[in-house]
């Protein structure tokens, strides 16, 4: 397992990669930040994170990028006890943690309204492709994880971002060229 000070200078060396950064990450917990359902276990358990989480959410918040959460989880109790329990409660500007049928839309409105951040200046990690798909259809670019977030797919949440930047700006250079 590798250590979080290793994985959060590996991000904050990816970061400076990019000349555009996402002004809001947002992560799923259940299978993306964590491995397990919060509605399998109870708030008086012992969580831990996926190995490259920790570093990757520090390094977000030290490159200046804002952090949320969109989870449907139905035990909210035990969601917020173990982010209080693994210490990076108060690392997220909100935190959208409810059952819902959605597929998350609800979960984005509320983060839209809560942070002012535009859709198309989000990055999300979900380990569901139903989210993922929706809220894409939303102008968030969203990117699907296997096994929890890691560096592979902040990577690729990282270069998506920027290629989604980049057409949005050539489609409005076309209008105003027009």
């Amino acid at each position: 397992m590798e250590d979080d000070d290793g994985v959060k200078k590996e991000a904050m060396e990816m970061l400076s990669e990019f000349q555009v950064l996402p002004r809001l990450v947002v992560f799923d917990l259940d299978y993306t930040l964590w491995p397990f359902y919060c509605d399998c276990l109870t708030k008086y358990d012992t969580p831990s994170l996926f190995p490259h989480a920790r570093g990757i959410l520090c390094a977000l918040k030290d490159k200046g990028v804002d952090i949320a959460i969109a989870s449907r989880s139905p035990t909210l109790d035990v969601a917020e006890s173990f982010l209080e329990k693994l210490g990076i409660k108060s690392m997220f500007v909100t935190q959208e943690i409810f059952a819902s049928w959605t597929h998350k839309t609800d979960h984005f409105q509320k983060i839209n309204n809560t942070t002012g951040v535009p859709y198309n200046e989000m990055l999300f990690f979900d380990d569901e492709d139903r989210n993922i798909v929706t809220v894409s259809k939303m102008g968030v670019t969203s990117i699907l994880v296997d096994n929890g977030v890691n560096l592979v797919a902040l990577r690729r949440g990282l270069s998506e971002y920027s290629q989604n930047r980049s057409s949005s700006e050539k489609n409005k250079q076309r209008w105003f060229n027009f």
